[in-house]
Parts: C-alpha cells; structure tokens; sequence
C-alpha cells in the first residue's frame, strides 16, 4: 500500500514580515515574526506579537514566493512570537525556499534546544532539522549586553550545521533598522539598551 502524501499546512499566522535587511544575521535577509508566544518575558520588545490571535494568515507558498521575489536573499531568520508554536507550517516554508535557492536559516525561540528535542511532536523536528542556527532560551532583560545575535546572555547561539560557523554570532555589532509604513514602523533587529531607551524610552 502507497503511503499518502503529507498534505501541505494550510497557513502560517504571520506577525511582521521584512524582506531586505542585514539586521538578523549575516548577508542579506529576510525575516518573518510569527504572532503568539505563551513566554510573556518581562521587557520583551514585541509584547503585542505575544498575543495569541489571528494576524495575517498566509500559506507557506505565498510566503515563500514573497520572499524569493528579491534575487539577493542569502538568508531566512524567523522570530516572533514563538516560531515553534507554528513549527510544522515553517518547516514547510523552509523547504519551499530550499528547492529553489540554497538560503540559511536561523530561528528564535523561547524554548531550550534539549526541551525541543524532547517535545513528542513531528512540527518541532522537522524545523529544527532546517535549521542552520537557532538561538534558544527566554529573554532576560537583566542580562542584554548589547552583544550579538542574542538578546541577553543567558540565550544560547547552536550552530546546527556547518553553513554559519564562520560567523561569530555571539559578538557581532548589533544594527537596527527602522522600516516606516503608512501606519506603524518596524524595528527590525535586537536594539541594546541604550537603542531601546532611545526609541522608547524603557531600558
């Protein structure tokens, strides 16, 4: 008996998408926030995306047709929200982008590597089994020292493959960028403490 094809999830619920940025990661990237997040940490700078509730809902497909409409992506850096809450749908995004261009990928989470690896689930291994990076734990606004790709010291960079061990991640200058819309602006990055009391106010 033929086994039956995996049916393609039908859609991702998306926070903020940014295509074209050297902000989250090294080259040229773009970056997808996913909305909902049960980890609620004290200073997080996307409080808004922690609710759990419909934002913008798109298939894996359409998100990854946007994203390949710009030639120069090298990379995909997903955040949020919780990434892993919606693990199955950006596994699958993954592996579009990869059959037509060999991008890098890094993703956030809340949760430790060893909780992941240990979840009985299909969503949380098959992204971690696309994952060039992953950048785990929950942030701690009282250990931010302004340093690298993580928010604060206690977050852990894993280099899963090979394809990023050339990039020192852990000490990296931070940058922001500032994308302004017709309604909102989009910070896109890890802002340190001085970026954050700058913009907002808050530390």
């Amino acid at each position: 008996m033929n086994a039956q094809p995996t049916q393609p999830t039908p859609f991702l619920n998306i926070a903020a998408m940014c295509i074209g940025t050297e902000s989250l990661g090294p080259g040229r990237r773009a970056v997808v926030w996913v909305q909902g997040c049960r980890f609620r940490c004290p200073g997080c700078i996307a409080p808004d995306w922690q609710v759990l509730k419909v934002a913008d809902l798109a298939t894996p497909k359409a998100l990854s047709l946007r994203i390949l409409s710009d030639p120069d992506i090298t990379g995909l850096t997903i955040s949020g929200g919780e990434p892993f809450l919606q693990a199955a749908g950006l596994a699958e995004l993954v592996r579009l982008l990869r059959a037509e261009r060999d991008l890098d990928v890094i993703s956030f989470s809340g949760y430790k590597l060893e909780q992941l690896t240990a979840m009985n689930a299909t969503g949380p291994a098959a992204l971690l089994a696309e994952l060039d990076v992953l950048v785990d734990g929950r942030y701690n606004q009282r250990l931010n020292d302004g340093r690298g790709l993580r928010g604060s010291t206690n977050q852990t960079i894993h280099y899963l493959t090979d394809r990023l061990k050339g990039h020192d991640l852990e000490n990296a200058p931070r940058q922001v960028d500032l994308r302004i819309g017709a309604s909102d602006v989009l910070l896109v990055g890890i802002p340190t403490t001085a970026m954050r009391e700058a913009l907002f106010g808050i530390v």
